[in-house]
């Protein structure tokens, strides 16, 4: 009985912290921003890899320390941005008349693909780092390319998911 009313109160719309009074909304949005930052910071530990693996290779342009940094920037951006789509984009993309197409579906897709890309960069960075590769300079333009076409795809994703209007239900 005491656990049924410790889960009842969990989803209370108001909690009680001390002698204060928490909105349940303030919650969801405290811990969605925390799980933000948190796969921000995911991204730019993916960057870290993808530009220790560039400025690694001694015979390109990418030697200068900044393009870790800028690696790791973009990565945060495009992590923070566009894997994390809100559920009103998700939920749009299921129709109950399966020819319809509201538009949706191509936000999911370019988030899957760039969270797809900037993954396969991300490994095999750290395999070429942890096995101490030398490889050949096409295969490192492959590892860049897809870190950038993966972060890109991430960031045209959730610009568009936030910019997307909400069509009212038809009933």
């Amino acid at each position: 009985m005491k656990t049924s009313n410790e889960i009842s109160n969990s989803f209370a719309e108001t909690r009680q912290v001390g002698n204060f009074r928490i909105a349940r909304s303030s919650l969801i949005k405290s811990a969605h921003l925390l799980e933000r930052i948190g796969l921000a910071a995911i991204g730019a530990t993916c960057g870290l890899y993808v530009g220790a693996t560039l400025v690694r290779q001694k015979d390109g342009l990418l030697e200068s320390g900044w393009i870790v940094l800028l690696t790791m920037l973009y990565g945060a951006v495009s992590f923070y941005v566009g894997i994390d789509l809100s559920r009103a984009v998700a939920r749009r993309s299921i129709s109950n008349v399966p020819e319809e197409y509201n538009g949706s579906e191509a936000i999911e897709i370019m988030s899957a693909g760039g969270t797809f890309g900037a993954a396969i960069a991300a490994a095999l960075s750290v395999s070429i780092l942890v096995l101490d590769q030398s490889l050949p300079d096409s295969l490192i333009v492959f590892v860049a390319g897809c870190w950038m076409v993966g972060s890109s795809l991430q960031v045209a994703a959730g610009v568009m998911a936030r910019g997307y209007d909400v069509p009212m239900d038809k009933e």
